[in-house]
């Protein structure tokens, strides 16, 4: 299977000249140039199967190029006990008879990122080898908060790259922000912008689209690649988990093979509930992909209008994750439902770069309701269903799986579906401890505490464990502490690289 770029289909490379890239050279996203699908009988065949052999199963549908042998050594080197504190990996807890939630955050950086980058490194490695690259690879990423620590512990120490990751200086969490500036590694470099995640975002798509700084770059025997979810080989390994969440369902007698699910995913990006949507076009039996979003509410509009408008403000919120207002995966789901119309595409894109703006036709905007419901959530109410869900049933959540409840309620009041239906849990609720607490607990449980004293506040309060990776924050030192306006990104990656 080769991959073309969603703004010019007659570009075709192999998955791992994709996934060694990560952008198109035109500036578009490779996406496969055609949808493996899988029978139900192949789909019933994985619910037997431990987390480690569905996802070579998966994988094995797009990644052609590599072998069997190849893509068991990069799962196994990803999913196992010593990386995730579960043995499976990706654990689904029953709420109530119809509602489940899919927890994504029991690997070593506590956030679902860590599903496709305790992978990525490996895959990359090998499409060096399998493409004849010599030079070294600079991963260069953007982060809202949790790509950013989970590429850094993937990718530390990794023979052959770099990795550099740019985050909006008050645009995380604070514990995101001490698990990237304490991060160990002989190839690590951080640097927060003064900024918010899009213009960190923006900033990181210049220095891969800026073809004299990849000449620049070429000199010094550098090339650059993507960890975000811009690369394929960041995004195909998500759609794993939408089978194997299905699949325990079968293994639980949840439901019968065949019978259909709705999957509530909080996003902002829109690569996580992309993967949803590509697990449904490879035949996994979905009913609706519901779509959260906090009060950066874009998405939400733009499902509910088909007009995409970038031009209001940007909110800072409890889920800051979800705290964007450039969705860079939207272009990979247009590009499908447009019946891979590339020049539309690339047409769109031109006038969300130059006017922020772009509106689908009436036939995309049919396609997308079909698909798709999208609602948002705000800080109050995101508060007050942690808070409730806690009360009722003794479930903690992080706020963004919390804004993903709370749209799910939405929908169901408005829609009266039945169909039982999981809900996406990002991250744990150590990572959010101060809204957590505040939520569970009121607001004076919060007050005056450091960041390790909530730590342990919440551990009281909910019962809970603290995970060891974020237990062991306490004593790491701070390593970085580079502050840059988003005008001096070049800059900064020149001078991490030493270039000449």
């Amino acid at each position: 299977m080769n991959y073309t770029s969603t703004r010019n289909k007659s570009l075709s490379v192999t998955s791992a000249e994709a996934i060694k890239t990560g952008l198109a050279p035109d500036g578009g996203l490779f996406v496969p140039n055609e949808i493996p699908q899988m029978t139900q009988e192949e789909i019933g065949a994985l619910a037997s199967m431990s987390y480690t052999d569905r996802a070579v199963k998966i994988l094995e549908q797009f990644l052609t190029d590599f072998t069997g042998a190849e893509l068991s050594e990069c799962a196994h080197n990803a999913y196992n006990k010593i990386k995730f504190e579960t043995d499976e990996i990706a654990p689904l807890y029953k709420l109530k008879d119809n509602t489940y939630f899919l927890e994504l955050w029991h690997g070593p950086t506590c956030a679902f990122k860590d599903m496709a980058l305790q992978i990525l490194p490996h895959l990359l490695k090998k499409s060096v080898l399998k493409t004849g690259e010599t030079k070294e690879v600079v991963i260069l990423v953007a982060t809202s908060g949790d790509t950013g620590k989970a590429a850094l512990e993937g990718f530390k120490d990794v023979d052959g790259t770099r990795i550099i990751v740019f985050y909006p200086e008050n645009g995380v969490s604070s514990i995101q922000k001490r698990q990237m500036i304490t991060q160990e590694g002989n190839n690590v470099d951080v640097a927060a912008v003064m900024g918010n995640f899009d213009d960190a975002q923006s900033g990181v798509k210049q220095i891969f689209n800026d073809k004299e700084y990849a000449q620049v770059l070429e000199r010094n025997n550098f090339m650059l690649s993507s960890a975000n979810s811009i690369n394929w080989g960041r995004l195909v390994p998500q759609i794993v988990y939408y089978f194997s969440a299905y699949c325990n369902l079968c293994k639980n007698d949840e439901i019968k093979l065949g019978e259909p699910v709705n999957f509530v995913v909080p996003t902002g990006n829109f690569g996580n509930i992309l993967a949803a949507y590509y697990a449904k076009e490879m035949g996994l039996p979905i009913h609706k992909l519901i779509c959260a979003s906090n009060e950066n509410n874009i998405l939400t509009d733009f499902i509910r209008t088909g007009v995409y408008d970038k031009n209001r403000p940007f909110k800072t919120t409890s889920s800051p994750s979800m705290d964007i207002l450039i969705s860079s995966n939207l272009e990979r789901f247009l590009y499908q439902a447009t019946g891979c119309d590339d020049v539309r595409v690339a047409t769109w894109m031109k006038e969300l770069a130059e006017t922020g703006r772009y509106e689908v036709p009436d036939v995309t905007k049919a396609k997308i309701k079909e698909i798709f419901y999208g609602g948002f959530c705000d800080d109050a109410e995101t508060l007050a269903t942690i808070s409730a869900v806690s009360k009722e049933t003794g479930y903690v959540m992080d706020t963004h799986t919390a804004v993903a409840k709370c749209v799910y309620k939405q929908y169901k009041e408005e829609t009266g579906d039945a169909t039982k239906t999981v809900i996406v849990s990002t991250a744990s609720p150590f990572k959010f401890t101060d809204n957590v607490l505040t939520a569970i607990a009121g607001k004076e449980a919060a007050e005056g505490l450091d960041d390790f004293e909530l730590l342990d506040a919440l551990a009281e309060k909910s019962g809970l464990t603290i995970p060891a990776s974020l237990a062991g924050l306490t004593n790491k030192p701070i390593i970085f502490s580079t502050t840059c306006d988003k005008t001096e990104m070049y800059d900064v990656v020149s001078h991490m690289l030493n270039l000449s």
